[in-house]
Formats: structure tokens, C-alpha cells, sequence
């Protein structure tokens, strides 16, 4: 039986309760009809185009599970959220329902065979695009279905359970046959924690240096170790029309790929001893190359715990990693391994370098290259082109290279910042080899590569292009850009030769939709979609991108909505609502660059803000918040100046169009959103209240670093103070509604943060008000649990902002 659901509510000073110290237990209320609807909107289904571009897979969704559903039982270990009956994650979004269309006839097809009800997921074409298979999430299990689109017709293929506790798995042989991870013993067989430990849980540290991420549901005791190594063990199988093959023995594999001629396994199996400190991703592992049957071909390396990783986000384990199958060649793994002992500030020539190794993994590996700065990947395209991509996280900067696998030959093509928006040209279009593998492809006789930016930051907002990059002189010319007055982007190239293009489209008014586009032959776009709009409600709201500075020069933006037929000069100005997430800039030109469209189609999710444009508020979202490096210093340096600078510039830019009234102003945000709105509450006055969700605002919490901030607290102490809008609770006498999810899972956001602030600004004699939902992660799902979170804002925007005396 799931025990009954309730809400507890923390209640202190002018709040609802008019007993301070009360605790307000309420059940589950509903926000206004306007936003519940909107909430509730059944969203457009997924859409998946097969590589040859005849069928398209539709995939549908329910908008939110019950809370009564995420209440199921639940495991947290080892940085996973499992369900102990059916081994698989316990928090997942499901597909509801499947149906098909052939894109040259124009006709749709219900999926018949498909499991009622249908909890669908991982999704995955066979290399002939005529087979789909996807994984059914019951109660008891993992089953795995294939859809036949000559037949349109699931059926079940699995004789035993899946485990996708550690990833899906599921990769095609060939197609009719698919590789996966099943269960080794039927899930109610697992550990009991006995009443009586076997003795305490102890931990202990020998001199060695193991700075960690705050990572939560992480091992903490023997018991833990049992869980973990019952749930995470499978059995690799081969399935072949119904009939399963084992393959090796049962095992914790980390993670299966496949070799590009389809001969060889890379598999990392993880083993003890399991981490306290790291999640299971980080545990000690074996790489190994094993053939189809599981026979081990090559041991590759035995990696310790990630737990001995240096801070610092440039620094790295003194290990190989990065393991991965070169693209373009029969069976050649690819790997990396620092050159500076995983010290970026290492004064040394080059950081890492790159390796090689072939079938039949009987000799020494190669040395490929060698970067100046932190490898981050590769590329490959056929025996003359790669790209490399390296950078550093500290400095914001990327490099791509070109780098010739006959010859050796690196060559740079093009570096950048990586919040220069504008400067970024797009990402190689990609097309199978012979091996099935998606590698770059080049035009023009191989002297061009074709670049697509799905998102094209211009000076006059987002505008989406396809562009050909010249390998000679290395610049980028832009062949097509969406058209002013829309929202455009390829979402797929479906013929790069012929420039035959699918694209998704939209504005203010039209609802996204796909289309066909030919760029040669220039004929009419030929629509594939025709989704409805799910919001005829937001009709009639107008949005805008405005720009404005700050005190300092720096340029800003946002989109700013405004209710349906409102008029300033009859009206007046309204209430308003400021939604931001801050960033770190260290270049103030970067900062300044515009982001966002005002020509997108108008959108909702549980966390928008956009509700409340139905409640007659304006609301400025995804307002600029950037904080930047200045005089030689790091952007952090003066986090709460520039938050200040940025809050201001944004309310006076209201006040001067007329549509915000300075004394209604509302501030709100989500995680780094929640901590840069408590640090505005505790040094200004510049807001009539705040929303705060899920939230860190004690940094000490997290010492290793937080968001872009790589100095330790030991390193800045006092940075870490000035910055924790806890160290000033004292001050925080606006009203401040805290939200948090009982069960976050995102590092650094541990739910004692709002516990913690709510009692030091009620000792302290501020107004405020704590929601714990309950059930929820970082990112919330429950449908009553959004319902009440929308009701709550509501009200406290309405008593605290619009009715503010």
C-alpha cells in the first residue's frame, strides 16, 4: 500500500498561518483554471526520422505521472534511483503510445501489438531503418519490443528480464538481431537488510588527496555494497528472432559498444571496492576487447576509482580514458591519457595525447596526436579528415583542428570562446559509412564541409543556418538561414549532395511543424506535420525581445510577455514577474550578445513563468544575469554587484516602457536560479517578494567548487561566505517562498539548503514559507505536486506583488 500523500508547509511571520511557529499541514490544492490547463496541455509527440527518411515514428506522452507513481519503491545507491522490483531507474518519462507514417504516401499507421498500457522507452532503428525496437517498463520487469514497419506490427522478443539499471544497452547486430543486458536473478530474491549490522560503517583516508563533487544517493554502508552489486550484475545475450545467447559471463558492465565491422565488444565491467565518495560511473573498472561470444580478445587497462581526480575542472586522473571505436576503420580503438599528470597548470608543451590501437590488438598502440590544451574528442570523417575539439573549461575557450589520420597533420581551423554565440559556426552535418557509422561528410569534391547551426545567435536574435566551411581558407559561408519573423533549424540533412533538408518550423503564431526543404531545386517546403497548437489560451499574449544596459555598459535582453489585450496607456503598468538563471562571462562582449527569439512559438513547461502572463502580470524570462570577469579578476569575484547591477537594469528598463510597476516586482528562479534570487533578497530592496526552487545558498556545502567556480573553499573562504545568501539571512526581509523536492538528486542542491534557510530567516524574523514536495528530484514531475507548486507561486505572487499595499 502507498501510504497517503500529504504537504507539509512551514509557516512563519506575515504568512498564511497566523501562528508563526505553526506547521501548516494542508492537502494538495489547484491553481486557477487558466494555469492548470495550461499545465495539463497534452504535449505534441516526439518525433523520429528513419535514416532514409520514408517513416516517421510518432511517440506520445502523458504531460505528468501522479505523485502517487513516484511514490513506488525506490533504491538510492551508488548515484543511481532504482525500482527494486524490475531493474531499471525508477524515475523515467514514458511513451504512451506509437503510431507511423510513410513520408512519400502521406499515411499514418497505428502500431498494433503494443502493450496496454504502454510504458515505452530507449528507442532504437535497426541499421536497415525497418525494424524499431523499443523497452516496455512493467512492475515485475524489462521486456523489449520490435516494431516490423512492413507488418506495423510490436511483438515482444525477450524470454528473460531486462537490466538497464546502468543504461539501456541495446545495440543492433545486424538487422535482425540485437544485444542487450538481462536480469541474472529474479528481483525478489535480492539482499534483506537485516535488523542487526554486521558493525559500523567506517571510512577512512591515508594521506591521499580526494576532493569530490557533492554527489548525492551515493554508497554509504556494506549493505548499500550488497544492493548495488545485485541490481547492477547482467548477463549480456544475443537475441536473434526470438532466441537469446548468452554472451560471456554475468557481469557489471558499465558500459557495451560494439565495434564499427561488427567483430568486437569494448566492455567495461566495473569492480570492487565499490566508492563511498564517487557514484558507480566512477567506480574502478576493467576495459577489455572481447570477441562476440565474450571471450576476452585484450585487456586494455584496469582503472582506479575516479575518487583520487585533482579539483579543478581543467585537471583530469592520471589515467588513460576516453575509450571509443574510430569511426572510419574496421576495429581501432581510440584513447587518451594526460601529458602533465593531470595538472593543466603544469608548464608543459602539450597536455594530452591521443592513441590507437587495431585489430588484432596484438601490438603496441599508437601515438595519433597530441593537444595543447585539454582533449575533448574526435571527429572522424575517412582516412585524410578528423576533427579534433579541445579547450579549457577555466578559460571558457575551444579549438577544433583538422588532423589528417594518414598523415599525422594537425592543422587548426578555428578557435573560439565558448559564450561567443555568434562566433560559432555550426557542427559538421554527418552521413553512415560503410560500416554504418555516422562520420563527417564533405561537398564540393571533399574541399568543404557542411556545417549546421541549429541555433544561429545574430545580432537580431536566434536565426538557424546551414553553412559550407572552406577547409582551405577556413571560413564559413552561410547557405541558408531561417527568415526573419521565424524560428527555422535543420533538424535533419537528409540528402547533403542534393541539399535536401528536413527542418522544423515555427513563430509567434505558427505551431512547430516539420517540413521537407530542397535548397537546389528551390520548390515549395512540403509539410510532413500538422501538430495543433496545445495553448489556444496564450492567443492574443505578445512577446517581445528587449534590450537594455546596465549601470556599467554591459548590454542585456530578455523576452518580455504581456497579457492579451493589454493596453499601457488604459492599463497602466502591471505586476511583474523577473525570471533569470545567472552565467559567468569572461569577456563582457560575450555577455552583451543576444540570445533567444522573439519569433519562437510560445511554449509552457512546469517550470516556465509564462503562467502568470494569464494572471495579468508581465513577465520578463530568461533575463540576462551574466556575471563577468573584471580588472584581472574572476567573474565571481563580484557575484552580488553584478547581480545587482543586472536586477536593476531590468526593473528601471520595465518601469521606463511603462508596463512594470517598481513597487509590484517579483524575482523567481530554479536551482542557480533560486541562489541568485536569496542573494538579491539579502542585499537589495529591490523586489516585493521571491520565488526560490530547489536552491543551494550555503556554499560551504559545497567546498570542491560549484557551478563555474573551480577554487575550493580553503582557497577563497571568504568568497564562499559573500557569496551564500545564508551567511545573511538576518537580512532577508522580503518575502521569500522556498520550494524544494524532498528527494533532489543534483549535486550540490541537497534539500537541507531550504530547510536550513527557512529556519535562519524565521529566527531571524523574516517572512517566508517552505514547500517540501514530496517525491520530487531536481527537476519536478509529479502532476499534484505541479499543481500545488503552481498554486503556491500564485498565491504568493498575488498577496505579496500584485495586492501589495
Amino acid at each position: 500500500m502507498i501510504k497517503k500523500l500529504h504537504l507539509y508547509l512551514w509557516i512563519a511571520g506575515a504568512c498564511i498561518s497566523l501562528q508563526a511557529a505553526a506547521q501548516d499541514a494542508v492537502s494538495y490544492r489547484t491553481p486557477p483554471k487558466e494555469i492548470a490547463d495550461l499545465l495539463l496541455a497534452k504535449p505534441t509527440p516526439g518525433v523520429s526520422i528513419g535514416g532514409k527518411a520514408e517513416w516517421i515514428l510518432f511517440s506520445e506522452r502523458n504531460s505528468y505521472p501522479s505523485v502517487e507513481e513516484l511514490a513506488m519503491p525506490e533504491y538510492r545507491i551508488a548515484g543511481l534511483r532504482l525500482n527494486p522490483n524490475n531493474y531499471s531507474p525508477s524515475r523515467q518519462t514514458y511513451i504512451n503510445n506509437f503510431s507511423l507514417k510513410n513520408i512519400k504516401s502521406n499515411q499514418t499507421f497505428a502500431v498494433t501489438g503494443l502493450p496496454t498500457p504502454l510504458f515505452a522507452g530507449n528507442v532504437s532503428w535497426n541499421p536497415s531503418q525497418n525494424k524499431i525496437a523499443f523497452t516496455q517498463t512493467t512492475q515485475k520487469g524489462v521486456d523489449l519490443y520490435i516494431i516490423d514497419l512492413a507488418t506495423k506490427k510490436a511483438t515482444k522478443t525477450n524470454k528473460t528480464y531486462l537490466n538497464v539499471v546502468l543504461g539501456s544497452g541495446i545495440t543492433w547486430l545486424n538487422d535482425n538481431t540485437v544485444i542487450y543486458r538481462t536480469a541474472t536473478k529474479p528481483a525478489n530474491t535480492a539482499p534483506a537488510k537485516p535488523l542487526m549490522p554486521k558493525g559500523p560503517t567506517i571510512q577512512q583516508n591515508l594521506g591521499k588527496a580526494a576532493p569530490s563533487v557533492t554527489y548525492q544517493d551515493l554508497i554509504k554502508s556494506p549493505f548499500d555494497e550488497q544492493l548495488f552489486e545485485f541490481f547492477a550484475t547482467s548477463q549480456l545475450v544475443k537475441n536473434t528472432a526470438g532466441v537469446e545467447t548468452p554472451v560471456g559471463k554475468p557481469a557489471i558492465y558499465g558500459s557495451v559498444s560494439l565495434s564499427p565491422d561488427k567483430n568486437y565488444m569494448l566492455i567495461e565491467t566495473i569492480r570492487k571496492p565499490f566508492s563511498y565518495l564517487v557514484s558507480a560511473f566512477g567506480f574502478p573498472s576493467t576495459v577489455s576487447i572481447t570477441d562476440l561470444t565474450g571471450k576476452t580478445v585484450k585487456v586494455i587497462a584496469e582503472l582506479p576509482s575516479s575518487e583520487g581526480t585533482p579539483s579543478g575542472y581543467d585537471n583530469a586522473q592520471n589515467v588513460a580514458h576516453g575509450f571509443d571505436w574510430r569511426d572510419d576503420e574496421a576495429a581501432t580503438l581510440v584513447w587518451s591519457k594526460p601529458l602533465d599528470s593531470g595538472l593543466i597548470k603544469k608548464d608543459v608543451p602539450y597536455h594530452d595525447a591521443v592513441y590507437a590501437l587495431s585489430a588484432p590488438f596484438t601490438g603496441t598502440e599508437k601515438e595519433l596526436f597530441k593537444t595543447k590544451t585539454r582533449f575533448r574528442g574526435i571527429q572522424w570523417g575517412d582516412a585524410n579528415l578528423a576533427l579534433i575539439m579541445e579547450g579549457l573549461r577555466s578559460k571558457q575557450s575551444s579549438t577544433v583542428s583538422r588532423y589528417n589520420p594518414t598523415t599525422g597533420a594537425v592543422e587548426e581551423l578555428y578557435s573560439r570562446n565558448q559564450t561567443d554565440a555568434y562566433g560559432n559556426p555550426g557542427s559538421p552535418v554527418t552521413a553512415k559509412n560503410k560500416y554504418g557509422r555516422q562520420v563527417i561528410k564533405t561537398v564540393d569534391n571533399g574541399t568543404k564541409l557542411l556545417m549546421n547551426n541549429p541555433v544561429g545567435s545574430s545580432e537580431k536574435g536566434d536565426l538557424p543556418f546551414l553553412a559550407k566551411f572552406d577547409l582551405a581558407t577556413k571560413k564559413n559561408e552561410i547557405i541558408w538561414r531561417s527568415a526573419e519573423g521565424t524560428f527555422e533549424y535543420v533538424s535533419e540533412v537528409i540528402d547533403p549532395d542534393k541539399l535536401v533538408l528536413l527542418t522544423r518550423k515555427e513563430s509567434q503564431k505558427l505551431v512547430p511543424n516539420y517540413f521537407i526543404k530542397n535548397l537546389i531545386l528551390r520548390v515549395a517546403d512540403r509539410p510532413i506535420t500538422d501538430f495543433s497548437n496545445p495553448y489556444p489560451s496564450l492567443a492574443g499574449i505578445t512577446k517581445e525581445k528587449i534590450s537594455y544596459k546596465r549601470a556599467d555598459g554591459v548590454d542585456l535582453t530578455g523576452d518580455l510577455y504581456l497579457p492579451k489585450g493589454y493596453n499601457k496607456e488604459k492599463d497602466g503598468p502591471l505586476p511583474a514577474l523577473i525570471w533569470a538563471y545567472p552565467r559567468e562571462f569572461n569577456s563582457a562582449a560575450d555577455a552583451a550578445q543576444i540570445r533567444g527569439s522573439k519569433d519562437k512559438f510560445t511554449t509552457i513547461s512546469w517550470a516556465s513563468p509564462i503562467f502568470w502572463v494569464t494572471r495579468g502580470y508581465a513577465v520578463l524570462d530568461n533575463a540576462e544575469m551574466p556575471i563577468v570577469a573584471k580588472d584581472g579578476k574572476k567573474p565571481n569575484d563580484t557575484f552580488v554587484d553584478q547581480l545587482q547591477l543586472n536586477a536593476e537594469a531590468a526593473i528601471n528598463k520595465l518601469a521606463d516602457l511603462g508596463v512594470g510597476d517598481k513597487k509590484r516586482m517579483a524575482v523567481g528562479g530554479h536551482s542557480y536560479g533560486a541562489f541568485m534570487t536569496a542573494n538579491l533578497l539579502a542585499h537589495t530592496n529591490l523586489f516585493a517578494a521571491g520565488i526560490a526552487r530547489s536552491g543551494a545558498y550555503n556554499r560551504t556545502l559545497t567546498p570542491f567548487g560549484f557551478q563555474n567556480e573551480e577554487r575550493t573553499y580553503w582557497q577563497a573562504p571568504q568568497l564562499y561566505y559573500e557569496m551564500s545568501p545564508f551567511s545573511y539571512a538576518d537580512k532577508i526581509k522580503t518575502p521569500l517562498l522556498l520550494i524544494h523536492g524532498d528527494s533532489d538528486d543534483n549535486p550540490g542542491t541537497f534539500p537541507i539548503n531550504s530547510e536550513r534557510l527557512f529556519n535562519a530567516i524565521k529566527g531571524a524574523g523574516g517572512t517566508t514559507r517552505f514547500v517540501f514536495l514530496p517525491y520530487e528530484a531536481h527537476s519536478y514531475r509529479g502532476r499534484e505536486n505541479l499543481l500545488h507548486m503552481l498554486w503556491e507561486q500564485d498565491q504568493w505572487l498575488e498577496k505579496y506583488v500584485k495586492n501589495k499595499k
